[in-house]
């Protein structure tokens, strides 16, 4: 009893002591005026990844937040048009089996009726080649982190102001940010089952 008493005593005088200024502080200050550290959230680093970062970490970590954002994007929006039965035309392999013959989601590549393995290994050597020789800054001409045009791409990007392009570059964050929630939710409920809005059955 006397412990308890004792304990309860320690942890009440602890709210009292001083408040903790130390490296995630320091964090803030560094990189709050960052492009993404916008309302309503602000500077958000709850794991405390960027604790006694500097510039090249959280470039590192801005690379990887915008990879993920575009591959999330592509993903969510996959997903949504294939299960509105928007499927590509043709086979997909010499055997006859056409686009829309095999399920949506996880289903399209484990389960029964999945594609193959061969299939499967295409996809993910086709994506590797994206990652080591395509998706990346070849040139070293990028404007900032995520900037694969490579000389050569442009879309009338050159044209923009700088306001613009920042207020572009933030738009793609946080769609980024909104797909990765959305198709981590999308395959969620795929594995509970049931139905969405819009989405449809699961």
């Amino acid at each position: 009893m006397k412990l308890a008493v004792l304990a309860a005593l320690f942890g009440s005088a602890a709210a009292f002591a001083p408040a903790q200024t130390g490296k995630t502080t320091t964090a803030l200050n560094a990189f709050e005026s960052e492009l993404g550290a916008q309302p309503p959230l602000g500077f958000f680093d709850p794991l405390g990844l960027l604790d006694d970062a500097d510039q090249e970490r959280f470039d590192r970590l801005r690379y990887v937040e915008i990879k993920h954002g575009r591959i999330a994007q592509l993903a969510f929006l996959g997903n949504i048009i294939t299960r509105a039965g928007v499927h590509l035309p043709g086979n997909i392999d010499y055997a006859g089996n056409s686009f829309d013959s095999f399920p949506n989601g996880w289903a399209a590549i484990s389960g029964p009726d999945a594609i193959s393995g061969s299939g499967l290994g295409q996809i993910v050597a086709f994506v590797g080649f994206l990652e080591l020789f395509v998706m990346k800054d070849v040139t070293g001409e990028g404007e900032f982190v995520g900037d694969f045009r490579n000389g050569f791409i442009d879309f009338g990007w050159d044209k923009f102001d700088e306001e613009t392009k920042l207020k572009k570059r933030a738009i793609e964050l946080n769609n980024g940010r909104a797909a990765m929630m959305g198709i981590l939710g999308l395959m969620v409920h795929e594995k509970l089952g049931g139905e969405l809005p819009i989405v449809g059955p699961m």
